[in-house]
């Protein structure tokens, strides 16, 4: 499949002990950065465009640094900052962050963390997050029209923006009660130290924001957060003993990287912040009420890491609820059929197939037959050729197929463009000369924009939303574009109207359509699309109800609006494109 750009992964430790305490325990200073270092290479997954750490030491004097920052692009980005790591930056409070684009915007000025100075410790601030907010213009015309002028248009530095302002506004109550209790000087600076109310900063923060997030953050006098969305839609667990307390965005990774049960590790609820004093003493608050559940589901098909408990079992489900239709593609024919899967993240889905093929009694017949290449550069300016090098991504394993005999059944987590499946996979499979071709998805047809930090942000990406358009016209039922496009247009609709494009159609007059559109020409095997339903993904990842990719059904009013407006801007360019 075509790899996804799509949330980011976080990493919070807070050590617990003195500094002098790891040294004499662990043999080194760097204890704290060392498991840091681990939680985020665990998560690589989640981010290869960039990497960045921050540490604040709670005993440096003033005169000297006590905020600590290092970033870097690219796929080596983790290698690269913690190479850079010296003494000077230890500290008791360590975050990282791995970050993939959502917005289409480079550059390391957009890596987290993100710093906010202040000559008061306790107005200094540092925020990372996995989020996406669908609302950025309403908080940047809150903030201005409060005389601030953010430096750069992003959620990222808004959000920090605007979560600085009401940290100033809490240090700043704390100054004037300080003031009526006769407190001086330095008294006035430890009075706020000790008696900042994270709770407060974020409950006049977060009530603004649209969109899927786990926040994360820490201050200079030593106050620590993360923060989940009220609707649960991105995911973060965490840890603690007497020793640390510790947050991730997946919980396998806090599992080897501090060699835990699963059962030790918690998972952050919906509108929940775990909050960490600059003592030392932590607890969790609930900021926001907690939303209807809407944990998305994909994190669960593709994104996460597979080695979770509960996830590998998911997956495992999810390929076998799909036995029955595989079954009928083939015909019931398993002697004359080869499965496979296409590589790596579709792998736990099949063996749930071949255990459903099992249970029906019958052998499975098992081949690696598709192996992923290194990428290869398509630096040929001449478009012919650079989709024939885009053609050999992939390879296969010649002979594991009987030619014109057997049927290949082939799985992969998700279809979304089709793109690689046009150019590439289905032109190399039919050099196998197979009977028949059943290409199988572990997730329903994604037929809508995710606006929650995964990069699908254009409805004319989708094979499904293509693949419908096509139907319309065929069939001379314009007029759903154009009733589309008149309701979507106004601003004040909370319905999302683009799934009318898909309703007077049949899930199996999709899949024909999708095969007709990505079908490369010249090749001989029939193809037959096997999707999993909506009811077998709720079946299957049953806490993680969040299906808007393939319903349409946004958790909140953002998604929905964002929808509307990509159907806008689909319909417009088009128009565009005919003149």
């Amino acid at each position: 499949m075509e790899q996804l750009k799509h949330e980011c992964g976080v990493a919070m430790i807070r050590l617990l002990k003195p500094l002098d305490y790891y040294q004499k325990k662990y043999g080194t200073w760097a204890y704290g950065f060392n498991k840091l270092y681990l939680m985020m290479e665990k998560q690589h997954n989640r981010g290869q465009e960039g990497a960045g750490i921050a540490s604040v030491s709670l005993t440096n004097k003033p005169g000297t640094e006590y905020m600590f920052r290092e970033r870097a692009e690219g796929k080596d980005a983790i290698t690269e900052i913690f190479s850079r790591v010296t003494e000077e930056m230890k500290g008791e409070l360590l975050i990282g962050h791995l970050r993939y684009s959502t917005t289409g915007k480079r550059g390391l000025t957009y890596v987290h963390p993100f710093l906010r100075r202040n000559n008061w410790r306790a107005k200094n601030l540092c925020l990372c997050g996995n989020f996406n907010m669908t609302n950025i213009d309403e908080i940047f015309h809150f903030l201005t029209s409060q005389g601030q002028s953010p430096r750069i248009y992003g959620d990222s530095y808004i959000t920090l923006e605007l979560m600085g302002h009401r940290l100033d506004r809490e240090v700043e109550r704390l100054f004037t009660k300080a003031k009526k209790l006769g407190l001086k000087g330095t008294d006035i600076t430890q009075y706020i130290d000790e008696h900042v109310k994270m709770a407060n900063v974020l409950k006049t923060t977060m009530q603004h924001f649209d969109g899927g997030y786990v926040m994360c953050g820490m201050t200079g006098s030593g106050e620590m957060f993360a923060m989940r969305d009220p609707w649960g839609i991105r995911p973060a667990f965490w840890y603690k003993d007497d020793e640390v307390v510790v947050l991730a965005s997946e919980r396998p990774v806090i599992q080897t990287c501090f060699d835990l049960p699963a059962e030790d590790i918690h998972e952050l609820e919906r509108g929940q912040a775990l909050i960490v004093r600059n003592n030392g003493e932590s607890c969790l608050q609930q900021i926001l009420p907690a939303r209807q559940l809407s944990a998305c589901s994909f994190e669960r098909i593709y994104f996460s890491r597979g080695s979770d408990c509960h996830i590998y079992q998911e997956r495992k489900r999810l390929g076998e609820q799909l036995t029955p239709a595989i079954m009928q593609a083939i015909k019931g024919d398993v002697t004359n059929t080869v499965f496979s899967y296409i590589p790596n993240t579709a792998e736990v889905s099949f063996y749930g197939i071949t255990d459903g093929i099992r249970k029906l009694k019958h052998d499975v017949r098992i081949e690696k037959v598709v192996w992923k290449d290194i990428k290869l550069r398509t630096f040929i300016a001449d478009n012919n050729e650079r989709n024939d090098l885009a053609a050999h991504v992939y390879d296969i394993t010649y002979g594991s197929l009987k030619p014109y005999e057997d049927n290949l059944v082939i799985i992969d987590d998700s279809i979304v463009r089709g793109t690689t499946l046009r150019e590439s996979i289905f032109k190399i499979l039919d050099r196998l000369h197979p009977k028949k071709i059943v290409m199988v998805s572990s997730s329903p047809q994604i037929r809508y924009p995710d606006y929650y930090g995964i990069d699908m942000a254009r409805l004319e990406e989708f094979c499904a939303f293509r693949a419908a358009i096509a139907l319309i016209k065929e069939r001379g039922m314009q007029q759903i574009i154009a009733d589309t496009y008149r309701k979507c247009k106004n601003s004040t609709c909370t319905e999302n109207h683009v799934r009318a494009v898909y309703a007077p159609f049949s899930i199996e007059e999709i899949n024909q359509k999708i095969v007709e559109m990505l079908r490369p020409e010249g090749m001989q095997a029939p193809i037959e699309l096997v999707f999993q339903s909506i009811d077998g993904l709720h079946r299957a990842c049953p806490a993680h109800p969040g299906d808007w990719y393939f319903t349409g059904h946004y958790p909140t009013p953002g998604g929905t609006r964002l929808c509307n407006e990509a159907f806008v801007s689909y319909v417009e360019n088009e128009l565009k494109m005919q003149l």
